[in-house]
């Protein structure tokens, strides 16, 4: 399929905008971010993140959510890795963020958006957000401990914890913290990820903010970025469930952003190789059903928003040995290949 002009392509092409990979916990991890930026398309990654409680931490805890530590804090392709912590007490993530710095982490990530029931029920993500000045003591608590090493400090928020009252008071606690880029996931912590994601409320964020701001949810295709963009007034996204279900997206809006020609939709072939290359590079110390199991999680995300995706998984989703997974998965390449060539 040939590509397409695409109407809505920007007039100003020399600042497209950066699109960064989020963090998600248990789902994004160092393979995953490896697999999805050497596809192209993304401008940095975020860690999943270390959770910071009473103590300091060891440097091995760092590495082994951060493994790009070791190799200039980069996914193989070249796509800079933040890194991101979690937690409520200043002290104690500053020392943290110390000790993430010597590590090489370039930049450190702030956590304060995190949903998970828990994770705010221990004070740490979206449970910061009900009071604005824990939200600037916890980041100012990091920027001054970081103060003349060069490593900046950023923050991810939601629009608020049980409603969107404390929005606006947040960001800029945030920002006065010393934060200098916020991404906003543009919903409450109630609201989970439930749609719609409310991108006005990241342009009110950002009319008033100092530093950049970045829109965060429910950029799940080419027009909802454009979208994103218009209504947030945001030049710079995140993509994170979006870049798992499609996981060419990222490269797909950089090459209407150079271009402003639209690509054709991913196949399924591409994603059971990208499966499969997954499986391919996987700890080998991991249970055959483990993998089983992630590979179900990435393919029920994948169906959400492809229904070709879908078709394959409902075929696909009984199966628990790895080995016949991937048999069934290769079967399942070739059938949709044949639909295609007897279709064309």
């Amino acid at each position: 399929m040939p590509a397409t002009s695409f109407s809505a392509a920007p007039a100003d092409t020399s600042r497209a905008g950066l699109i960064g990979l989020a963090p998600m916990e248990g789902v994004i991890d160092a393979l995953t971010r490896e697999l999805l930026t050497e596809l192209g398309g993304f401008d940095w990654s975020v860690t999943e993140f270390v959770r910071v409680t009473d103590a300091r931490l060891p440097p091995r805890v760092f590495q082994r959510i951060c493994p790009e530590l070791d190799t200039g804090s980069q996914t193989p392709s070249g796509t800079p890795v933040y890194l991101q912590l979690l937690g409520s007490q200043p002290d104690r993530l500053g020392e943290n963020a110390q000790v993430a710095a010597a590590l090489g982490a370039p930049v450190i990530d702030m956590n304060f958006g995190c949903p998970a029931k828990t994770v705010n029920r221990h004070d740490g993500g979206a449970a910061l957000l009900r009071s604005p000045e824990r939200v600037y003591q916890a980041v100012r608590g990091v920027h001054s401990a970081l103060e003349g090493t060069g490593v900046p400090v950023t923050a991810k928020l939601r629009l608020g914890f049980e409603d969107k009252t404390l929005a606006l008071e947040c960001a800029r606690a945030a920002e006065d913290g010393g934060a200098q880029r916020l991404v906003v996931h543009a919903r409450t912590r109630r609201e989970g990820y439930r749609p719609p994601a409310h991108w006005e409320w990241v342009s009110r964020i950002r009319e008033q903010a100092g530093v950049p701001v970045v829109v965060n949810g429910d950029i799940w295709t080419l027009d909802e970025y454009w979208k994103a963009r218009e209504v947030s007034g945001c030049q710079d996204v995140m993509l994170g469930r979006a870049a798992l279900a499609d996981p060419w997206l990222a490269k797909r809006i950089r090459h209407w952003q150079l271009t402003g020609e639209r690509l054709p939709a991913t196949r399924w072939q591409d994603r059971s190789a990208l499966l499969t290359a997954y499986v391919q590079r996987i700890d080998p110390a991991l249970p055959s059903k483990v993998v089983v199991s992630l590979l179900k999680q990435w393919l029920n995300i994948m169906r959400q928003h492809d229904s070709e995706a879908g078709e394959h998984f409902q075929r696909l989703r009984r199966i628990t040995a790895l080995d016949d997974f991937m048999t069934a998965l290769q079967d399942e390449s070739q059938r949709s290949e044949t639909a295609m060539s007897l279709s064309g």
